[in-house]
């Protein structure tokens, strides 16, 4: 899915055109105990329980596309008898009705999630009315392509809320106030099947983590059966690590400063397009070239690549350089600038020594003070 697609099925989770119709949830305790459960056509909750669920659903939709939100696809055997994505298609095939299947559901995820808080587990099921789409992208209520049965389903942490006081108007006192247990926003969630192209997607589901560093490994492979990409940090150590081994520590300062360049441009250039910009060897590659990297650093590079990475490995652009900043360090100095005045910053000899050079402007202050720039030779 991309960001329009994602975004189409979240205007979904208002209240004023809400495609949820049956909710069930589980709350759990640290012990994997089923404290309490309950199953309710989501429309007849109470007007405020609705809006505080839909805001936690709205959650599952919002993040960074291939940072935190992920499209992931059933590999082989899923979709055969016994398989996860062949139990999810018989809990959507439900409408949720099923308790059994719910319940088993509950348990998968009860089993690869409890940590040290107690659980909220929430599944909805809905249906989406998907309207036609002019040449002009403008929709058409009246000219339906398909209905889009989807779930959604989130885990959310349940804290108890902080220690205070709280006034009794009554009594014109203040009293301690009762701790109450308290859903958090989702840690985790998932949408299925997806809404690729517009359209029903049963080889697919979209996965959601808050914290990208974290992606839930066991629920993801218990509950979805799919295996989750590097997390950000895992794919820039990666990348690092490629490019060391490849350069042999001998990577220039022209080499580094062109590679990140053609990085942010890259970004820059993709920025407004609704899927993330991933780059591959080739294109990788190519970069390197045209910022100076030798013949044999290049062909040490692809070496590596296939053996770090694996072939016809992808990376998402974001998440191989800070392509918002540029920063040099040495072990005394840190200087930044924008991504895109990387060329303020050059290396010269000078007096023998190796030097970064950054030229001065008009504008000069030291620890905040207006100084007077020194007087050009």
């Amino acid at each position: 899915m991309n960001k329009k697609e994602i975004a189409e099925i979240r205007k979904q989770l208002k209240a004023d055109r809400c495609a949820l119709t049956r909710i069930c949830g589980c709350y759990a305790d640290v012990e994997k105990r089923k404290l309490a459960a309950f199953s309710s056509p989501f429309l007849s909750l109470e007007d405020e329980e609705i809006d505080k669920y839909l805001e936690l659903f709205r959650k599952v939709l919002s993040g960074t596309l291939e940072k935190n939100m992920l499209n992931m696809e059933f590999p082989y055997g899923a979709e055969e008898e016994g398989g996860a994505q062949a139990f999810l298609m018989r809990l959507r095939e439900s409408f949720l009705e099923d308790e059994d299947l719910v319940d088993e559901y509950f348990d998968k995820v009860i089993e690869s999630c409890m940590g040290s808080d107690n659980l909220l587990i929430l599944l909805v099921c809905g249906a989406y009315d998907v309207p036609g789409r002019a040449k002009d992208n403008i929709d058409m209520e009246d000219a339906s392509d398909e209905v889009f049965s989807f779930m959604l389903g989130c885990v959310c942490p349940v804290k108890q809320s902080k220690p205070g006081l709280s006034y009794d108007a009554g009594r014109k006192f203040f009293y301690e106030q009762i701790r109450e247990w308290v859903a958090q926003p989702p840690m985790l969630g998932f949408l299925f099947p997806a809404f690729n192209d517009r359209a029903t997607d049963l080889h697919s589901v979209l996965y959601y983590s808050k914290n990208p560093e974290d992606l839930h490994l066991d629920f993801a492979d218990a509950v979805l059966g799919c295996a989750v990409p590097p997390s950000p940090k895992m794919q820039h150590e990666t990348f690092q690590g490629i490019l060391q081994e490849s350069m042999e520590e001998s990577c220039d300062f022209e080499t580094a400063r062109g590679l990140h360049t053609a990085l942010h441009a890259l970004t820059e250039e993709k920025k407004k397009e609704p899927e993330a910009p991933v780059v591959h060897k080739e294109e990788l590659r190519a970069m390197l070239a045209e910022s100076g990297a030798a013949p044999q650093q290049l062909e040490a590079f692809e070496t590596s690549f296939d053996e770090s990475a694996g072939k016809g490995a992808a990376f998402l652009a974001t998440n191989l350089m800070d392509t918002r900043r540029f920063e040099v360090r040495t072990p005394d100095i840190r200087i930044q600038v924008s991504a895109d005045r990387a060329d303020l910053i050059e290396t010269q000899i000078i007096d023998g020594r190796p030097c970064l050079v950054i030229p001065i402007n008009d504008a000069l202050t030291v620890n905040g003070l207006p100084v007077k720039p020194p007087a050009a030779e």
